[in-house]
């Protein structure tokens, strides 16, 4: 199936390169970007030709939108493409408010299209070794599961910081994204949530080379703690924070009667992956299974929305996983204001697993 990309920021290379050589099942057909530099850049480097938005729509050549333009304008254009009568998938998150996410799963259902949403990195062979190890019983009935994202936040490396401590920005939208898909596609759709939110500073001050000294204003929550039920009756702790300057807590640990589980980041599509079983002295790095998938290897999630639109089934990093992720994270807020838990209307099918044994560029 054929792919426009809309947005040639600093997340598209790596969607380029995949989109353009690991999935035989895709081809990237067109760009466009509002910074000419950008597309032309990419032209040059992976032969796809330049387009305004507009022009890139209303193409007969392309079938999926990639929308991988900043949060604020994901469910606009998302909006765009399903109007033109294109199938959307964006970087995360979904939206930044439930009613845009909502209307976007609407349109797209109306359509009957489909949507979908990064990360895309529970479909890697780390993620993917420990679903099949949960899902094999090794670590017996899990009961409950940590989640951690601690660090000092991003206006010491990031080149344009700004919009993270803006609304719609902070460590929940900005990282959560990450885990809460990995802990869903592990565990199932989450059922409450019970959580509280605060910020540790009210201005950020950039060192990163070409921002430094440029001062931040921070409207938006840096530090989220909770809990997550989930409908399976296990529970997780969590806690996303840009409000931390070292830390040295594990990513994501899910344990069981058997046994227990350490996670790798999420953030990435390898390990490692160790596991401590009942009885053992120690924990012990588990080989990943044969799953091809442990470079980096983001794009998997709209290469499987084309496998699933020409197979007539359910894409993996679909629009249902990104809407109860969305529902999700903003729970967290609703939760802290009112202080009380948040029972979540929203929820999702669990993503159906990787086969194992599958060769680099199969689904």
């Amino acid at each position: 199936m054929n792919i426009g990309i809309v947005g040639c920021g600093n997340i598209s290379d790596i969607y380029f390169k995949n989109l353009t050589g690991l999935f035989p099942g895709v081809n990237v057909t067109g760009c466009s970007d509002l910074d000419e530099n950008r597309t032309r850049q990419k032209n040059e480097e992976y032969g796809v030709p330049v387009y305004t938005t507009e022009e890139l729509m209303a193409r007969d050549d392309v079938d999926i939108i990639l929308n991988l333009t900043t949060p604020e304008h994901h469910a606009r254009i998302n909006t765009l493409a399903l109007e033109h009568g294109k199938h959307a998938y964006c970087e995360k998150p979904f939206a930044l408010n439930r009613e845009d996410g909502e209307a976007v799963l609407k349109l797209a259902s109306e359509k009957g299209l489909y949507t979908g949403c990064a990360p895309d990195t529970f479909l890697g062979s780390g993620i993917q070794t420990c679903r099949k190890l949960i899902d094999e019983g090794v670590i017996g009935e899990v009961h409950s599961a940590y989640a951690f994202m601690l660090c000092p936040g991003h206006e010491s490396w990031h080149p344009g910081p700004s919009f993270y401590y803006q609304p719609g920005g902070g460590p929940m939208l900005d990282m959560g994204p990450y885990y809460l898909t990995a802990l869903i596609s592990l565990l199932g759709p989450v059922a409450s949530i019970y959580g509280r939110t605060s910020k540790a500073f009210e201005k950020r001050i950039c060192s990163a080379e070409n921002t430094k000294g440029q001062v931040i204003d921070v409207n938006t929550w840096t530090d989220y703690k909770g809990i997550m039920d989930f409908a399976s009756g296990v529970s997780a702790l969590v806690s996303m924070s840009f409000d931390v300057f070292k830390s040295e807590v594990p990513r994501i640990e899910i344990h069981g009667t058997k046994g227990s589980l350490m996670v790798p980041d999420p953030n990435t599509f390898g390990g490692p992956v160790k596991l401590f079983r009942k009885g053992d002295d120690e924990a012990v790095e588990i080989p990943l299974y044969a799953f091809p998938y442990e470079e980096n290897s983001r794009g998997i999630g709209i290469a499987d929305m084309a496998r699933a639109v020409k197979a007539g089934d359910k894409a993996r990093a679909g629009g249902d996983l990104a809407f109860h992720v969305l529902d999700t994270m903003l729970a967290f807020e609703d939760s802290s204001s009112r202080g009380e838990a948040v029972k979540l209307k929203s929820s999702c099918t669990r993503p159906e697993a990787l086969t194992h044994g599958l060769e680099a560029g199969e689904l």
